[in-house]
């Protein structure tokens, strides 16, 4: 055998499973994130870009200037799908699209990615769940802060007992509100402020980050109230702008707030034990306070690479045979619409509502 083959079957053979190569495609450029991942796709990074679904004229050119070549494009997913064949989908569509998304992948047993939240309601997500179960496929729900490596730390921070238990969330994500122009913006503000097709306004689209943060620390809520206000009707004429949810447990609470109408971007969460607190700000600050001293940096590290990417993780997941575990996983996703309906009903009623028992 020549040497340089025998390197070769050497390194191969010393690659981790996740980084083997896997196909991916998208379905839909309507979510305003792809913009931020579609060139690693096509690069061929995590995966092979092996299709995009889209008929939106304009989307596909904006998705052209990025390098997607022609050959990429088909104007029927249902289509894409059979002659791609790939091993996973990630899907920017609107969030009341979601379950025919998994209606077309669970049969050909292929995984799926989806923009935060799940769907665009609890009965779509249960009926997802139950689709991906039946088939054996992963189902992904896609949260920028998944890949924060500050979550983790503030996560191990606060179970460490450094602080005392945690009982206690206040948590705040929000911005000025969706841009409206140019064909990145315009088609994805349609449906973001579409209460059908995105589910709801600022309470759908920042109170899933809040509530995930909520179901990862102190668990499933007992009782769930919400209030909204609708502070720019000119700009948001058919849903909620701001949006405070109170999420209340036997022994602790969460305060959160989602808005659209914030002086400059948050997303932070700070978790409170009896002897101190945790504060998560963004991707690598996490600070440690106990008692009334000051606050104290914790160490951030890198996650390993498998862990920092969404499709890295999925194919990771794919080639050892291991499930989606932790943020991104279906059961806490799940979990999260169940909230997020209870927090409409409560808009809706003005009474907190009362999460059914298991």
């Amino acid at each position: 055998m020549p040497r340089f083959a025998f390197i070769f079957l050497l390194l191969l053979g010393s690659a981790p499973l996740w980084a083997e190569q896997r196909k991916i495609a998208v379905i839909g450029l309507l979510h305003s994130h792809v913009w931020g991942h579609l060139s690693a796709m096509i690069s061929g990074r995590h995966a092979t870009l092996v299709g995009i679904a889209e008929a939106n004229p304009e989307l596909i050119a904006e998705a052209k200037k990025m390098g997607a070549a022609d050959s990429l494009f088909f104007a029927d997913p249902a289509q894409m799908l059979d002659k791609t064949k790939p091993d996973i989908v990630w899907a920017f569509n609107e969030n009341n699209k979601h379950l025919k998304t998994v209606e077309l992948c669970a049969p050909r047993k292929i995984n799926v990615i989806f923009e935060k939240p799940l769907a665009s309601t609890y009965k779509d997500s249960l009926a997802i769940r139950q689709l991906a179960q039946k088939a054996g496929i992963r189902v992904m729900t896609n949260y920028q802060m998944a890949w924060w490596p500050s979550q983790y730390v503030a996560k191990e921070q606060a179970d460490s007992g450094v602080i005392g238990k945690p009982w206690r969330l206040r948590g705040i994500v929000g911005h000025g509100g969706p841009g409206s122009t140019g064909a990145r913006n315009k088609f994805f503000f349609d449906w973001l402020t579409d209460p059908v097709k995105n589910g709801a306004g600022a309470l759908m689209d920042f109170q899933c980050y809040n509530a995930l943060w909520s179901l990862w620390y102190l668990g499933r809520p007992e009782r769930v109230y919400a209030h909204v206000n609708h502070l720019r009707p000119d700009v948001f004429p058919k849903v909620e702008d701001n949006s405070t949810m109170v999420l209340s447990y036997q022994n602790g609470v969460g305060l959160f707030e989602g808005s659209w109408d914030l002086p400059r971007s948050f997303q932070e969460v700070e978790v409170f034990g009896l002897g101190g607190s945790v504060y998560l700000q963004n991707a690598n600050t996490v600070e440690v306070r106990k008692g009334r001293e000051a606050g104290t940096p914790a160490e951030v590290k890198p996650l390993p690479p498998e862990r920092a990417n969404p499709i890295a993780y999925m194919v990771s997941c794919i080639n050892t045979g291991k499930p989606i575990e932790g943020l991104t996983a279906i059961d806490i996703n799940v979990d999260v619409s169940e909230i997020i309906e209870a927090a409409k009903k409560s808009v809706a009623t003005g009474q907190g509502v009362v999460l059914g028992k298991r």
